[in-house]
Order: C-alpha cells, then structure tokens, then sequence
C-alpha cells in the first residue's frame, strides 16, 4: 500500500477503529509503514455494533484540519439506521472526500449500505471473499494510490485484478 502511494507521491494515514460497546480510537497521521503495521498489530477484534457514523462524522471533523482525499473503510457487517449513515456521507461527498468501501462477506444488507455511501461520496465499492487477504491487500494497494495520485496513479498499477478494475470504473 505504501509503495504504491509512495510511487505516486507519498501518503498520509490516520487509522480509526471501533470495537466493543462503545470504543472508538483514532491514532496521528502517519507516513511511515512499519509504525502504521505496529498500531495494526495491536488491535483485536471484540464484539459489539458496528460505528459506522462516528468514523464518517470523524472524517467530517478531520478534513475541516487538513484535506481528506479519501476515506477507506473495511468491515463485514452494518447494523446502524441507513438514512443517518447516508446524510452523513453526503456531508463527505459535498467536501469532495471519497469514500472506499471494502466488505468482507456476503451480507445484502451491508453491500446495500456500503454501495450507498460509496455512491453519495463519489468513491468506490467493491466485496471481497472472506480470509482473503491478498484481494484485501490489492483493494488497500489501489485505494492508496488513488488518494495520491487520482485516477491516473489508480489506472498506472502495473498489476491488478478483477477489483481494481472495477474501482477504476465506478471511479469514472
């Protein structure tokens, strides 16, 4: 992922994630990889309702600071009102802050809510199989060089699968 958006002119990330009841954490923006990695490391997985609102509310408030170009977000399920989670999502997409939605799974009810905040951003949807994290690493790969590069950077990778190419087309 960062190779790509270091080919591409370099990136910057914050990771948000949620877990529990009610936990929401936000690190500092990071440029280096191998920090990025030791944060991810550390977070395991707990039960408990997805938070959807809180990350694109986050991203609201950050993009005030500095400029979002985009907004990636992976998960597998959805269990918030839908409306709430659109309005919120349009406040992205009238700041021009894409939003890429990754989901793990088959849950109609997640893709439903994923395509629909994808859509009101101007970002990109696309579903991946479950356990596989060579697709997930690709859709990463792809969602970087986008947010350093544009379209342009996102239609330059060397290789890409099924996913890119349908991120490139939704991204037309």
């Amino acid at each position: 992922m960062f190779h790509e958006a270091a080919a591409a002119g370099g990136l910057d990330i914050q990771l948000v994630y949620y877990r529990g009841l009610a936990e929401c954490r936000t690190s500092s923006w990071i440029a280096d990889p191998a920090r990025l990695g030791a944060l991810m490391s550390g977070i395991d997985c707990r039960g408990g309702q997805t938070q959807i609102a809180k990350i694109l509310a986050h991203a609201r408030r950050e993009n005030e600071n500095r400029k979002i170009a985009v907004l990636v977000f992976v998960g597998d399920a959805m269990e918030e009102p839908l409306d709430a989670l659109c309005a919120r999502a349009g406040e992205l997409g009238l700041r021009n802050v894409k939003a890429f939605m990754f989901q793990e799974g088959h849950d109609p009810i997640c893709e439903q809510a994923f395509r629909e905040i994808a859509r009101l951003t101007g970002g990109a949807y696309c579903r991946f199989a479950p356990g596989a994290a060579h697709e997930l690493a690709e859709l990463l790969r792809a969602a970087a060089a986008y947010a350093a590069g544009g379209l342009k950077a996102l239609a330059d990778l060397k290789a890409h699968g099924a996913g890119v190419a349908r991120l490139i087309e939704q991204l037309k």
